[in-house]
């Protein structure tokens, strides 16, 4: 299932049915399971670990150096989760001291040309598109969605069933469930076609837009408002969810829209 036209160290782990076309280059210390496809002229570089029918499309580069000049040599990895799918000429960067690893999850969707930096950590069910770049050590939780163009500053997190409109430059992090877009980059409301689509009910959808009424149309500091969500609306899976994200956020939340206020 390896074609005589591409170059594949012998000491690379590949399982008996992966397919690999002319002119893809593979190095020692990697690791591809079962099912995935390696398109041509694709390279692969050492600590590559790859799952389960994945599919890597022509002049991807996985596993490269970290663009980042405190990166000097030490061991480190890229893990890429089963059935991902990795477009054309995307480039995937291995870990740093920082994390040790570069992670895409499950069932991901890397469209053609995207960047992701060295550390970042995508979690399962995550969609790229194209031209979207990812700096060094950003977080993506599953199911969000980061449309064409997208740039992503260093150390930002983007929660979980959020939706960044294209040509966004995100610096803030991007709480859960959340809408995004604008210039600057604004919350713009709910995503909630993408929860009904993922089985969220109305009642459920509801509950999540009185907690970001309350952070963002209040008019209160962001303590003062997750005090405020967690003494008067009632406890959820999605409630809690929401003020974990912005109790731990670093960089702090996306300013809202609506009140033109930096939050």
């Amino acid at each position: 299932m390896i074609s005589k036209l591409s170059n594949v160290h012998k000491g690379a782990k590949i399982a008996d049915d992966v397919i690999v076309e002319g002119f893809a280059t593979i190095q020692e210390d990697v690791e591809i399971g079962s099912g995935s496809w390696i398109g041509p002229n694709t390279v692969i570089m050492n600590g590559a670990r790859i799952g389960k029918n994945v599919k890597i499309f022509p002049g991807a580069v996985i596993s490269g150096d970290p663009q980042d000049l405190k990166f000097k040599g030490e061991y480190t990895l890229t893990e890429i989760g089963d059935n991902t799918i990795i477009r054309e000429y995307v480039t995937i960067n291995k870990g740093t001291r920082a994390k040790e690893k570069t992670l895409v999850g499950k069932d991901c969707l890397i469209m053609s040309y995207v960047h992701i930096a060295h550390d970042c950590v995508l979690q399962d069910r995550v969609i790229l598109g194209s031209y979207a770049g990812l700096a060094g050590e950003v977080e993506v939780d599953n199911w969000a969605i980061i449309s064409p163009g997208t740039l992503v500053h260093q150390f930002v997190r983007i929660g979980a069933h959020v939706m960044i409109q294209g040509g966004s430059k995100v610096s803030k992090d991007v709480p859960p469930f959340s809408l995004s877009g604008r210039e600057p980059i604004s919350f713009t409301g709910i995503n909630s076609i993408g929860l009904r689509r993922r089985g969220f009910t109305n009642d459920t959808i509801y509950a999540i837009q009185e907690v970001y009424r309350i952070i963002y149309q209040r008019g209160l500091n962001i303590s003062d408002a997750m005090e405020f969500v967690e003494a008067n609306l009632p406890a959820s899976r999605e409630r809690d969810e929401i003020i974990l994200f912005v109790r731990e956020s670093k960089r702090g939340i996306i300013r809202g829209y609506f009140d033109g206020k930096a939050e």
